[in-house]
């Protein structure tokens, strides 16, 4: 009797030990692809076109960490001329913003859209040229304002900043995302010349807000594949799919 009660019990030791490792691997897995992707701010190339008083190009990049995290960065130039009732200047410039994206959206079957939140550093180098400015008229019904050209050049200037940025990207062809984000930036470090104000500057925007600014940008973005990852498919999502079947 007590041979047949072990026996019994060891089959169904094997029977449960088969089951569970039966379940194990009956959870379905997908791929995950990992890469670079590189594009360009669509805002700033056509802005040079239609405005005689801009010139500018912006780069963008993120390479995908884990499956939540990008790191992320942006580097361009800008030549912008400012006419303000008081003055004109001119500011030219390079900057680079680096820093991380975190992906909120929760992508399923073969998606690889974005929902993120981010945080960048800033950091410009730029010049400024003092092309002419008003002399204060205390009675302008009586007298035209007085233009002053000056031409005096500010060189070797620097800022530096923080941004919080809110922004999507979604795939539209193959490899191929269009995306757009917010920024609200923060300045910490502004290099000011003597006698005259960073009134824009390259990479932050205008400053005349203080040291808060905002800004946004439209992109177009190419996705190179480096290698995949395989992970387990959610419950949720293995619903989805097998809806669409």
């Amino acid at each position: 009797m007590s041979k047949y009660c072990f026996s019994i019990g060891l089959l169904l030791c094997m029977f449960f030990g088969h089951a569970q490792e039966t379940k194990k691997d009956s959870v379905p897995q997908k791929k995950e692809r990992y890469g670079l992707r590189v594009g360009v701010d669509l805002f700033k190339l056509a802005r040079s076109v239609y405005d005689k008083d801009y010139k500018g190009l912006e780069l963008t990049g993120d390479y995908r960490l884990t499956r939540k995290y990008y790191i992320a960065a942006e580097i361009g130039n800008e030549n912008k001329t400012t006419d303000d009732d008081q003055l004109n200047f001119t500011t030219k410039g390079t900057y680079l913003k680096a820093g991380f994206d975190y992906n909120a959206h929760e992508n399923w079957l073969d998606l690889e859209n974005m929902i993120y939140i981010g945080l960048r550093y800033g950091i410009s180098s730029f010049s400024q040229e003092l092309n002419s400015y008003n002399i204060y008229n205390p009675n302008p019904y009586f007298a035209e304002p007085s233009v002053i050209q000056s031409g005096e050049k500010f060189n070797g200037l620097s800022a530096q900043w923080m941004e919080v940025v809110v922004g999507l990207k979604t795939q539209v062809f193959k490899n191929t995302f269009v995306g757009f984000s917010f920024r609200m930036n923060k300045l910490f470090s502004n290099q000011k010349p003597s006698g005259f104000d960073n009134l824009y500057i390259p990479g932050f925007n205008r400053t005349y807000n203080g040291d808060f600014g905002v800004g946004f940008n439209y992109t177009v973005s190419y996705f190179l594949p480096l290698y995949k990852k395989k992970v387990k498919i959610a419950e949720k999502e293995v619903g989805k799919k097998t809806k669409k079947k």
